[in-house]
């Protein structure tokens, strides 16, 4: 085999490619260092099923069967296995693992567009840019990625989504090397792979043999000036090949490796295929995974969970949607608890506000006829949170009778972004950039919700 020189450069390059900007030697030197401080991290990770466009929780968890016909719908409840928590008709699989998970129907906030409205559910700060599509404070999954760094196994990622951003989320001052490994591919079509998950082609045609990067790390190493880390020098770097050659994180992505029968439990599409890959993904160690369901390409809905009338029938798109969204969630709740993973991982679905609790008929842009909808609605909203060890099986707040408010146990988003970040041993008090350089806590108020710690 002929071997190319290989140079320090081309190691670092390597190391880098998955671990948010640092090399795998530096996260290596960290992760040791916060055991010998005795500072490592929960095993704990987290998986958010973020529903671009906002659901409405009129038609899924907080449904108000007394109320007149033009706020109700044509949707009806169903009993589930926890006396008086009620859902949607559409959601049966829910139904039967509704102890295994708890419906918070008390969040709300005062933002009613979509970039500020997730902004604000992930960052818990007010934006002061109510259009833009990036977040102006760093949201929840990049600050897991900075926070977490260093801390747990890097030998996958810290933080893996289905899009290099939530619509209105993202890092903030904080920078891009804390947004996540990016996995937007169809996990459900047969081709699925992840690109650039370990060396490039180029560069494992340049490191394509153990002795070469060996040779080129003691080269590396003969030409630095004496400091008190080389003498680690060797061990972190052989950590490092040893991580970047293996093939654990490749592993954790190969969801071909799951039978027939349990990818058939979470629907052959794509929603139910990134719920199944975020379970793979967070039982081998990644920290946080956000998979959005949207763009199902199902008959009859359409693309995000933003049901005005002007872009779709509301009824015909609960019928389509909802058993979709109904498979692969309630599958993953259970497999989450079946696998032994309920105290380790916390589970959040949710979007960014509700939709309002009065249908607002208008005429379709394609169909040209009036139609039922619901416009945007930061004032009520429902959430789905199972798993971190919490006690589950509840019903946390509720809204009056027309689904307009909170009324009993009112939260406030930064109630779930404490509780989550105390789930993943993250101080919520910490202090992070503003785009100013300003610091500022992670979160400017709110506690953990008593009920799921």
């Amino acid at each position: 085999m002929q071997h190319h020189k290989t140079n320090r450069r081309s190691f670092l390059e390597a190391g880098s490619l998955l671990l948010g900007g640092l090399t795998l030697p530096d996260l290596l030197r960290q992760r040791a260092a916060a055991q010998e401080a005795g500072n490592q991290a929960k095993d704990t990770s987290v998986i958010l099923i973020w529903l671009q466009g906002g659901p409405s929780h009129m038609d899924t968890y907080d449904l108000k069967p007394d109320a007149p016909l033009e706020y109700r719908g044509d949707v009806s409840p169903i009993s589930t296995v926890v006396p008086g928590m009620d859902i949607c008709e559409f959601l049966p699989r829910h139904a039967e693992v509704a102890d295994r998970f708890n419906i918070i129907r008390s969040i709300s906030h005062g933002f009613a567009n979509h970039a500020a409205g997730a902004g604000r559910f992930l960052s818990g700060y007010n934006p002061f840019r109510l259009l833009d599509p990036l977040a102006q404070y760093p949201c929840l999954g990049p600050v897991v990625s900075k926070m977490l760094q260093g801390k747990r196994d890097p030998s996958v990622p810290v933080y893996v989504g289905s899009a290099s951003n939530v619509y209105g989320g993202g890092a903030a001052a904080l920078g891009s090397a804390y947004l996540p490994f990016v996995v937007g591919a169809d996990p459900n079509q047969p081709d699925f792979k992840v690109n650039n998950l370990s060396l490039t082609a180029d560069l494992r045609t340049r490191l394509d043999d153990r002795v070469a990067l060996l040779n080129a790390i003691d080269d590396a190493k003969r030409g630095l000036e004496s400091s008190p880390g080389v003498s680690n020098l060797d061990r972190f770097n052989t950590q490092a090949i040893d991580l970047l050659t293996g093939a654990r994180a490749a592993k954790a992505f190969d969801i071909s490796q799951e039978d027939d029968a349990t990818r058939e439990r979470y629907g052959r599409h794509k929603w139910g295929q990134r719920a199944l890959l975020a379970r793979r993904l967070v039982e081998a160690g990644v920290s946080f995974v956000t998979m959005q369901m949207q763009n199902p390409s199902i008959p009859g809905g359409i693309g995000n969970w933003d049901i005005h009338a002007v872009n779709g029938h509301l009824f015909q798109d609960n019928r389509a949607r909802l058993p979709v969204f109904d498979k692969a969630v309630a599958a993953l709740v259970e497999d989450l608890y079946e696998r032994g993973l309920d105290k380790k991982v916390m589970l959040i679905v949710s979007g960014e506000f509700g939709r309002t609790p009065r249908i607002n008929p208008q005429k379709g842009t394609t169909s040209k006829v009036i139609q039922p909808g619901r416009d945007h609605y930061p004032g009520a909203m429902s959430v789905l949170v199972a798993g971190g060890g919490m006690q589950t099986g509840q019903v946390i707040g509720s809204t009056n009778d027309k689904g307009e408010h909170p009324q009993d146990r009112p939260l406030d988003p930064n109630d779930l972004l404490a509780t989550v970040y105390s789930h993943l041993g993250i101080d919520y008090t910490e202090m992070v950039p503003d785009l100013s350089g300003r610091p500022v806590p992670l979160i400017p108020h709110g506690t953990p919700i008593e009920e799921l710690l």
